[in-house]
């Protein structure tokens, strides 16, 4: 459509011609043709099976009291030594006098204390046979088996003898099972 004016039209008057102006202009712009606008599509994409939380809970200042822990006393191991037997010279074995003897115990460490430096065998009765009245005890953890060993001197005199030993712990309080070693001296 087109709007054709004259002169006379336009001297009609200041705002009727301005008024015809917008009015022709919005005329043009009603019989244009329009575009037609298409409308968004987001790519598809499948359904989320479950939603995982991404966000970071923000700390607060809320107190929170730290738990006390009492402090647990843990109880003392206890010291025990069981006899299983003799590992060299049965009991009564004729040994002749003045003869070296190697002596040996298999014992078990019974209790639950791990035997260490500070635990010793004493002698506690009958002869020295010439070992040091004090031996170390065999360093051992408990639960496990051990040789004990002493090497003693047969006496020159022919006849019975025994010497006994126990053990000791680091508090000099005696425990387990006693040994022994009992022999006969027989004279040349």
């Amino acid at each position: 459509m087109t709007l054709w004016f004259n002169e006379d039209m336009l001297r009609i008057s200041p705002h009727l011609s301005l008024f015809a102006v917008l009015l022709s202009l919005i005329f043009a712009q009603a019989c244009a043709p329009q575009a037609t606008s298409t409308p968004f599509r987001p790519p598809t994409q499948p359904e989320p099976t479950h939603i995982l939380s991404t966000t970071t809970p923000i700390p607060t200042n809320t107190f929170v009291p730290t738990p006390t822990i009492a402090p647990t006393e843990v109880p003392p191991c206890i010291n025990n030594l069981t006899f299983i037997e003799d590992v060299t010279i049965e009991d009564n074995t004729t040994v002749s006098a003045g003869s070296t003897m190697d002596k040996q115990w298999l014992v078990s460490n019974s209790g639950t204390c791990n035997w260490d430096s500070t635990y010793r065998l004493k002698w506690t009765g009958g002869e020295t046979f010439g070992a040091a009245q004090e031996q170390p005890l065999f360093p051992a953890r408990a639960g496990t088996q051990v040789t004990l060993q002493i090497v003693f001197t047969a006496p020159t005199v022919g006849g019975t003898y025994e010497s006994a030993w126990q053990a000791y712990g680091p508090d000099g309080i005696p425990f387990g099972d006693p040994v022994f070693i009992t022999i006969l001296a027989s004279t040349p």
